[in-house]
């Protein structure tokens, strides 16, 4: 062999890359020590492009067609290597050809739970995992934060590589959109589809890569969250408290037995409780009737519950404010024989009237009985 041959075969003259794998991402075409020649040929194919890297640096970026590397068409490339002045010799240059496919179906997932501010329950700890869609728009940016100096960069390196990060990213989207609790746990396609508006300008900026569609396929809450959510539901479907109050007493004494007692208790307690607040409010009533003993609101030997002596407890001397009882969710609760977060709930549709103060709630005998009531 002869040294023109030797020289040669030590030049680069077609550099192209069949990629069958369907997995690659980036790919180091491999030169071997070898040079490329001034006026080589570049082949790059359909969802590919090819970023030169020189002295370490972001040279020229090629997209798909075949391309002559001379001075004319590779600018960056030329003044990085001094071309520009007519040195007209081989080169060396690293060639990193980047899949620009569409890639589907990847996972992503919380392996530790998010923290999140809801406006219903508090702060609360939220798992979620689902898929995303992504194709590379920006190779410099990619090589440079994600796939770096490897040779051959697949999507299990990026799976692993990029988990994290979605998983980050997509907490911060999740706290700027402040999506209630409530809808993430039902509304998964509406929340992907306003997500990835959010996620996407942060994965182009930090990443070089579009996220084209973010799906959700699971949230899931603390197991105290998912029972407050199943209560709130109930009572939706419930209705009217009260009446359904009425319906269970009536089909509990319909059948007679323990059930009938079981179920008539809250209302039992209901009524004495309205009883004794009743007779309350009578002894603490001044009286003005002959013969009446301080403190007490009737005569002795009066019927308490007559029509007079309630007309008596009613009235309101002139000047003085009357007297106001008010409860917290947890005495009301005791009270009817109901759960506190049924209260709550009621609270919250407005069906139950009460006051709430910083982060707790106080309700009025007078809201009470209208509620009970059903007015």
């Amino acid at each position: 062999m002869n040294l023109f041959n030797i020289i040669k075969n030590q030049l680069i003259e077609v550099i192209e890359w069949t990629d069958d794998s369907r997995d690659t991402l980036s790919y180091r075409w491999p030169d071997d020590d070898k040079e490329i020649k001034n006026g080589a040929q570049l082949i790059v194919r359909e969802s590919q492009q090819v970023q030169f890297v020189a002295a370490g640096q972001y040279a020229d970026l090629f997209g798909p067609g075949k391309h002559t590397l001379s001075t004319e068409n590779v600018p960056v490339l030329s003044t990085i290597l001094g071309w520009k002045y007519g040195f007209q010799s081989p080169f060396k240059c690293d060639v990193y050809y980047i899949n620009t496919r569409l890639f589907t179906g990847n996972k992503w997932g919380t392996s530790n739970p998010v923290l999140m501010r809801d406006k219903d329950f508090g702060v609360v700890r939220i798992r979620a995992f689902g898929t995303y869609d992504f194709r590379i728009v920006q190779p410099a940016l990619f090589l440079r934060e994600v796939a770096g100096t490897d040779q051959n960069f697949r999507i299990d390196e990026f799976a692993d590589t990029m988990r994290s990060r979605i998983v980050s990213v997509f907490t911060e989207a999740l706290a700027k959109a402040q999506v209630p609790v409530l809808d993430v746990a039902t509304r998964y396609g509406d929340l992907g589809q306003a997500l990835v508006q959010i996620i996407n300008p942060a994965m182009v900026e930090k990443y070089g890569i579009e996220v084209t569609s973010f799906v959700l396929e699971n949230v899931s809450v603390p197991p105290e969250v998912e029972q407050a959510i199943d209560k709130r539901s109930s009572m939706g479907a419930i209705g009217n408290l009260n009446d359904y109050v009425k319906y269970q007493m009536g089909q509990a004494m319909a059948h007679g037995g323990e059930g009938a007692a079981a179920a008539t208790l809250p209302a039992t307690m209901a009524m004495g409780f309205g009883m004794a607040q009743e007779m309350m409010r009578q002894m603490q009533q001044p009286s003005t009737a002959p013969g009446a003993q301080p403190g007490l609101g009737v005569p002795p030997g009066n019927d308490a519950f007559s029509p007079a002596a309630t007309q008596a407890a009613q009235a309101t001397p002139a000047g003085a404010a009357p007297a106001l009882q008010v409860y917290t969710p947890e005495q009301t609760a005791q009270l009817l024989g109901v759960d506190v977060a049924d209260v709550l709930a009621e609270l919250e549709t407005g069906q139950l009237k009460g006051r709430k103060i910083g982060a707790n709630w106080r309700i009025a005998q007078a809201a009470l009985d209208e509620f009970l009531r059903g007015a």
